[in-house]
């Protein structure tokens, strides 16, 4: 009897065993959002791929840079998004307006295992130009995202914080998620609608709406303190990215 009960076990560990097997894999292969940084080697023009010396980019995406070469090379085709941003407001471009020299940033959906070779040949889903000489903001950010409580007016906005950057989510720690934004002339309020983003006004933002507020403020500085500096971009139904 005891026997037959240390087999019955020793086959629940191995089914368990075999379940966590599965969910890792599954989830080590998931799709994901490989985003790549850096200055375009040559003009684009209408070419099927970018040249691009890579000098930074999300996580996943420098780890599968390691022993490679530094200049890839990223396909593209007519599902591809060009973005062209400029003081903080971002416009659709044609691929030919991306020249040698500019800063870019390579937003490639693909398997997490995919190796490098796999991630190139798979086509952008988003390119963000930059520009030749990218401003370089001089305090952190603080990124905010969540629902919108009530039309924004009078330079003031409130959202039901769900997510954010690690340095406004720390922040947040024993503070309610109902919180108030600041709002000024200088803001710039962009609305995403199918991918393509245009600037709107405040009294464009619907109650219920996912907005992100990007505030830069010093690193220091109290949740309240940040909350008083007008936010430099809001977006309405921003596609979700890694902060």
């Amino acid at each position: 009897m005891r026997r037959r009960l240390m087999y019955v076990v020793l086959a629940a560990f191995v089914l368990l065993a075999a379940g966590a097997s599965s969910t890792f894999a599954a989830r080590g292969s998931g799709v994901q959002t490989f985003i790549f940084n850096g200055r375009l080697l040559t003009d684009a023009g209408s070419s099927s791929s970018l040249y691009v010396d890579v000098n930074g980019g999300n996580r996943l995406a420098l780890k599968k840079l390691v022993g490679q070469s530094d200049n890839q090379y990223f396909a593209v085709d007519s599902s591809t998004q060009f973005l062209r941003w400029s003081h903080g407001v971002p416009t659709v471009v044609a691929e030919s307006n991306l020249v040698a020299g500019d800063a870019v940033s390579v937003h490639v959906r693909a398997a997490r295992d995919a190796s490098l070779a796999q991630i190139g040949a798979t086509a952008a889903a988003r390119v963000a130009d930059r520009g030749p000489t990218p401003g370089h903001a001089g305090r952190p950010l603080w990124l905010f995202v969540g629902s919108l409580n009530a039309p924004a007016a009078n330079g003031k906005l409130t959202i039901h914080v769900q997510s954010g950057n690690w340095l406004a989510l720390r922040k947040m720690l024993g503070q309610p998620q109902d919180q108030s934004f600041s709002y000024g002339a200088r803001t710039i309020f962009i609305l995403w609608r199918s991918g393509v983003p245009t600037v709107v006004s405040p009294s464009q933002l619907r109650v219920g709406d996912r907005i992100s507020i990007r505030i830069r403020a010093p690193r220091a500085d109290s949740l309240q303190q940040a909350e008083q500096v007008p936010a430099s971009h809001i977006g309405d139904h921003e596609p979700r990215t890694p902060a």
